[in-house]
């Protein structure tokens, strides 16, 4: 593969994951199993791409505290260009803690990462010029609107934004309205998040609305019920699809979303319609599901 520059812009932490293996009983501790790795929502997406194959630069702000120092390390050692990147001084490094069930199913999940507060559009305004070069540029809504509407007004490689959370998700609408253009050229959500941007249950009628709102292409997951994706067409007409979910063994449930997010920036980098991007987005989310690890270090295999 032709390796190419992705730029991803975001939130990292450090992930604290505890997976029962016993019995759920409020207020008890249960046995299981505790991982603790680097993550994030945009520092998962990075890692996978750079899994995959693609030259990734990670741009992100780290803390100075002992937290923050291991997530640099991390990044560094797993091979992505942090050369964009800044280590805060006098800040606690981001963490993550989760709480999953023995099927996998996240039951809780608590985050303390304000300091993600500090990629502004000062920031990124002096770091602008080589973000640019990038083939495409990621970023998630852990970003606040300001520096979102920043980003859709001043990159001019094709942007993806995932959604994160039903919290984080009006920022894509106050980012939509404040920015210049409107436009945002590709936005994934869960279904709960779609509800929350546009107040349709009915997957079909939420990639349509969302398209309405200046948003080129959109990539909806459903969990079990699959996924969905509504794409604008050079002639202006709306195309969509979907695919069924596979029946697998869930090992874990946290990661998924993240990779499905490399799964399409991968699969629009090939140039692939969207129906195929939608299927690369779904292969790579199968991969983190059959991982005991939030980002699965054999993802290339399940892609094209």
């Amino acid at each position: 593969m032709q390796q190419q520059t992705i730029t991803v812009i975001g939130g990292t932490n450090l992930d604290l994951a505890g997976s029962m293996t016993g019995k759920y009983v409020p207020g008890d501790s249960i046995p299981g199993k505790v991982t603790v790795s680097c993550g994030g929502v945009a520092h998962n997406v990075a890692l996978n791409l750079h899994l995959i194959g693609h030259q990734v630069r990670f741009v992100t702000a780290f803390g100075d505290d002992p937290l923050g120092t291991l997530c640099v390390k991390a990044c560094r050692e797993a091979g992505l260009d942090l050369s964009l990147s800044q280590v805060i001084e006098g800040e606690s490094g981001g963490v993550y803690l989760c709480v999953n069930d023995p099927q996998g199913e996240m039951l809780c999940a608590v985050v303390d990462n304000d300091i993600v507060n500090h990629i502004s559009a000062e920031f990124l305004a002096e770091r602008m010029e080589q973000i640019n070069r990038s083939a495409m540029v990621v970023a998630d809504t852990n970003l606040n609107s300001d520096t979102l509407t920043y980003l859709l007004d001043h990159c001019t490689a094709p942007l993806t934004v995932d959604a994160v959370s039903t919290a984080k998700t009006p920022r894509i609408i106050q980012a939509l309205e404040q920015s210049a253009g409107h436009r945002l050229h590709c936005l994934k959500l869960n279904e709960h998040e779609a509800a929350v941007l546009c107040d349709k249950v009915d997957p079909w009628d939420a990639v349509a609305e969302i398209v309405r709102m200046g948003v080129d292409i959109v990539y909806i997951t459903q969990g079990s019920k699959g996924a969905t994706y509504g794409a604008v067409q050079p002639n202006g007409k709306l195309t969509r699809g979907s695919i069924p979910a596979k029946r697998i063994n869930v090992v874990n449930t946290t990661g998924a979303g993240d990779a499905f997010v490399a799964g399409i920036v991968h699969g629009q980098l090939l140039k692939l319609p969207p129906q195929q991007v939608l299927e690369q987005g779904q292969q790579a989310a199968i991969a983190a599901l059959l991982s005991i690890n939030t980002v699965n270090p054999e993802i290339k295999k399940y892609l094209k």
